[in-house]
């Protein structure tokens, strides 16, 4: 735990107020102030006081002015005042466990943190959790919080979890769900363990926990599995057979509760050879971030996009380099835009070398892959990428090349694209360069 402030936001409450850097901030309103969720949840409120402790060991009580819901304006050491908690389970599907050799470190760390959960969207197991700390998510009202669930049989949620706890902390699921706590739920699917009936069972149980939504994802499988266990990948026929079975379930707690709750993500769809489902069928889209609907999100963005556009455009011939998985959908789109603009392009799969040719998503394409499998092609003028090949904020790819690596050794430049369908066309018609 680490409460000692190293830097005050510049005009902010605590600045006027007289806080000082190197104070450590011991309470606020009484309560004491052990990382970043105890001081986001009570320096909430209106005037709060805080209780500081300089170097010297002295204590002092400061009044600061400021409005509901604004920041007090003080930073720490790190963004969750104390270390993130390492995931302490050995799943059988973990795919850092299969990351290829020679990596950066932090690709190799596991969290398994519920305070990430809360501030970032990960999804934790709850294993890590101890009384205390579910029953403090519960008197604070910490929420929503994400939930990898896999299994409710509590022998198999263990065997998959690689942990007893596996099984235990189920009881947190149904705690969290008595207490009105939003949950999201997240179940990878590994064909003869958690599929088919115990699928049924796993989508009853989160229905009568409380769950606000699940996404059902294909087990991720690399080439870099030796002593792990045996799993095999989510073939056509378990893909069908699992979306027959989700939709089913989903259509059943649409008529009881207004939502389907259950959505496969577009990766069961592509490989089960069918059709997405129309844009309505994803609701609000409460499952994005785990590739529900991204897809149909991106062409209706896109579509809405091209229809704006009116008469031919300018712009110079690219390419789109992608994941195997997306590489027909994104041909598809600039087949579009050319048929109504007259810009040229094309949709180039990237087969992943590095991983393994069992991985065929875009956001695990490395930069090595892209330069060997793009290099002494016509690519046009540019090429286009999407932003989920790269390092969160960053310009590096899953193996350290960069951005401008890539431009150098493939001497044209690269258009980074948001997962924004509107973003997309506007890179297609040169509107957008570089970054």
């Amino acid at each position: 735990m680490s409460n000692i402030i190293t830097s005050i936001d510049r005009r902010s409450p605590a600045e006027r107020a007289g806080v000082r850097t190197g104070e450590k901030l011991i309470s606020i309103n009484g309560h004491d102030v052990e990382d970043v969720l105890d001081y986001r949840f009570f320096g909430y409120d209106r005037d709060p006081l805080l209780v500081l402790e300089g170097p010297d060991g002295v204590r002092r009580s400061l009044r600061v002015k400021k409005g509901e819901a604004e920041e007090l304006g003080l930073n720490f050491e790190t963004y969750l005042m104390d270390q993130p908690r390492p995931c302490s389970n050995h799943c059988l599907f973990c795919f850092v466990d299969q990351m290829a050799p020679g990596c950066r470190d932090t690709l190799y760390f596991k969290d398994d943190d519920a305070r990430l959960s809360f501030l970032m969207g990960n999804y934790i197991t709850l294993t890590n959790l101890t009384p205390r700390e579910a029953q403090r998510i519960i008197d604070l009202r910490i929420s929503p919080i994400n939930v990898s669930v896999h299994a409710t049989d509590p022998k198999l949620r263990a065997a998959l979890l690689g942990s007893r706890a596996g099984g235990e902390s189920l009881e947190y699921m149904r705690a969290f769900g008595r207490a009105g706590i939003v949950m999201n739920g997240q179940i990878v699917l590994c064909p003869g363990f958690n599929d088919g009936p115990q699928l049924q069972r796993t989508m009853e149980d989160m229905a009568a926990w409380g769950f606000a939504s699940c996404s059902i994802v294909p087990v991720g499988l690399t080439k870099y599995r030796e002593g792990l266990a045996k799993l095999r990948p989510v073939d056509r026929d378990t893909a069908n057979r699992t979306i027959d079975l989700v939709d089913a379930f989903g259509a059943a707690c649409l008529e009881r509760t207004g939502s389907r709750m259950f959505f496969c993500s577009d990766e069961l769809y592509i490989r089960a050879g069918r059709a997405l489902p129309e844009e309505a069928y994803y609701e609000d889209y409460v499952q994005l971030e785990n590739g529900v609907g991204l897809l149909r999100s991106l062409t209706e963005e896109f579509r809405a996009g091209l229809r704006l556009e009116e008469g031919p455009a300018e712009a110079p011939p690219y390419t789109i380099a992608t994941g195997v998985s997306a590489q027909p959908y994104l041909q598809e789109l600039a087949r579009a835009a050319e048929e109504q603009t007259g810009v040229r392009g094309q949709v180039i799969a990237i087969e992943n070398d590095f991983f393994g040719h069992t991985v065929d998503v875009a956001g695990l394409v490395t930069g090595g892959d892209l330069i060997a499998q793009l290099r002494g092609r016509d690519l046009g003028e540019r090429l286009l990428i999407p932003v989920n090949m790269l390092r969160h904020g960053g310009d590096v790819f899953l193996d350290d090349v960069r951005v401008s690596g890539v431009e150098r050794e493939l001497g044209l430049p690269v258009t980074v694209v948001d997962q924004d369908g509107f973003d997309l066309l506007d890179a297609m018609l040169g509107r957008k360069a570089g970054g």
